[in-house]
C-alpha cells in the first residue's frame, strides 16, 4: 500500500472509530454539559486529543519492544472503560433530576395568562467554569479510552506499516482522524441539545430533558452490556 492510501485509511478508519458505540455515548454525555457550539468543538478535540496521545504512548512502547498488549490488560481496561460509562450516564440522570423543569403560570394585569417552563441549572459561577475552563474530564476519559483501543490499533497497525517509525506515523494520522470526527461528532450531538435548552417554550423544554435522558440512559446500558459481556466470559 502506498503512503498516501495508508494515510487515507488511517484518517478515514480514525473517524469510524471515533462513532462506535462507547465512543458516541461518552463524548454524548460530555456534550450533555456543553453550552455553546465552541465548547461542544473543544471536548470533542479534547477527547480526541487525550485518546491519540494514549494511543500514541502506548503504540511508541509495544512497537519499540516489538510486543504486544497483554490480553488480561486489555480487558481490564475494557472492563475500566465500562464503569466509566455508566458512572458518566448516571452523571448525566443525576443533572437531568437536579435541572427537572418547572412550569410557572404568570397572569399579566390586562387579563393575559401564559405558561412560562425552565430549570435551574448550574450557577452562573459553575457556568463560567465549565465554559472557559480546560475540559480535564473529556481529556480523562479519552485517556481511558485509547488505553482501552491501543490493542486492537497496535495488531492493525503492525500489519499494515511493518516499521515502527511507519507505525506510529500510522498512528498519528489515526488520531487526527478520530480528532476530526470526534470534533463533528460533538456539534451534531449539541445542536439539537443547545436548541431545545435556549427555547422557552413548555414543549421544547420537555424535549431538552428527554433528549438528555436518553443520552444518560444509554450511556448507562452501553456500559453495563460492556461490562457484563467481559466479567461473563
Amino acid at each position: 500500500m502506498s503512503w498516501l492510501g495508508l494515510a487515507s485509511f488511517g484518517f478515514l478508519l480514525g473517524m469510524r472509530h471515533a462513532v462506535e458505540a462507547d465512543h458516541l455515548a461518552a463524548v454524548a454525555s460530555l456534550s450533555a454539559r456543553s453550552t455553546s457550539l465552541g465548547q461542544a468543538i473543544r471536548l470533542g478535540t479534547v477527547w480526541g486529543l487525550g485518546h491519540t496521545l494514549t494511543l500514541f504512548v502506548v503504540g511508541a512502547v509495544v512497537l519499540a519492544a516489538d510486543s504486544v498488549v497483554p490480553e488480561r490488560l486489555a480487558q481490564g481496561l475494557e472492563l475500566a472503560v465500562g464503569f466509566m460509562l455508566v458512572g458518566l450516564g448516571l452523571d448525566v440522570l443525576r443533572r437531568l433530576v437536579r435541572d427537572r423543569v418547572h412550569v410557572h403560570v404568570h397572569e399579566h394585569a390586562e387579563g393575559v395568562t401564559h405558561v412560562h417552563a425552565h430549570s435551574h441549572p448550574e450557577t452562573k459561577e459553575d457556568g463560567h467554569r465549565h465554559g472557559h475552563g480546560f475540559p480535564g474530564r473529556a481529556l480523562a476519559v479519552g485517556f481511558m479510552h485509547g488505553m482501552a483501543g491501543s490493542a486492537a490499533l497496535i495488531l492493525l497497525t503492525t500489519v499494515q506499516a511493518p516499521t515502527v517509525a511507519s507505525g506510529l506515523l500510522y498512528i498519528g494520522i489515526f488520531g487526527a482522524g478520530s480528532i476530526f470526527g470526534m470534533a463533528v461528532l460533538s456539534v451534531v450531538i449539541s445542536i439539537p441539545l443547545r436548541y431545545s435548552g435556549r427555547s422557552k417554550s413548555k414543549a421544547m423544554a420537555w424535549i431538552h430533558q428527554g433528549l438528555q435522558g436518553t443520552i444518560g440512559i444509554a450511556t448507562v446500558v452501553i456500559g453495563s452490556v460492556l461490562i457484563i459481556e467481559l466479567t461473563g466470559n
